[in-house]
């Protein structure tokens, strides 16, 4: 069944222009201005709709390449702009006085640091996926830098520190479960 399923797909591991990839692009371009505004405008209607866009089709390029077939340049690409986007959008609230700067250094310490401990894991063959813990954490680091764009949202620091706060948490907390996913793997493989 599996080998039916793989004969199905559109491209293969190797290929570079497809869907999923152009999505992706796609998103780290509009990602571009929509992180000027955060930082030069801060909250507005523009902003907020450029941030719903750039990050609401993250799952939309992860969808296509299951469709479509994997592609190693997707694999590359997709954490890349999830990257960019989160850590730019925290890094010009931060930047503009609207967050703290200790979050945000956190935040990329645990992105930073975990893409290295997959990187490693791989060479030694161990395959560390984005678990469903990862999915909450990406939306709810999407949604704190939203809160805070959102014209509703822009006044209510209990909220925007709320949000933070969750997102840093489910950041420490998947980091630490994809280690010990790596472990688990390691000693059984």
């Amino acid at each position: 069944m599996e080998a039916v399923q793989t004969a199905m797909k559109r491209f293969g591991q190797g290929a570079v222009a497809t869907p999923a990839n152009f999505v992706t692009l796609a998103r780290i371009l509009v990602a571009v201005p929509t992180l000027l505004l955060i930082r030069h405008r801060g909250a507005g209607w523009l902003t907020v709709g450029l941030w719903f866009a750039v990050t609401s089709t993250d799952s939309l390029d992860g969808w296509m390449a299951r469709r479509d077939g994997a592609t190693r340049s997707g694999a590359f690409l997709d954490p890349v702009a999830d990257k960019f986007i989160v850590l730019g959008g925290l890094a010009a609230l931060a930047d503009r006085g609207s967050i703290a700067w200790w979050p945000v250094l956190l935040i990329a310490a645990r992105e930073f640091g975990i893409s290295a401990y997959r990187s490693v894991a791989g060479r030694r063959g161990i395959s560390l996926p984005a678990q469903r813990l990862g999915k909450y954490k990406a939306f709810t680091q999407y949604c704190a830098v939203g809160f805070v764009v959102l014209p509703w949202t822009a006044s209510d620091v209990g909220l925007q520190h709320a949000a933070l706060g969750v997102a840093v948490a489910l950041t420490v907390v998947s980091g630490i479960d994809i280690v010990r996913h790596g472990f688990h793997s390691g000693a059984s493989g």
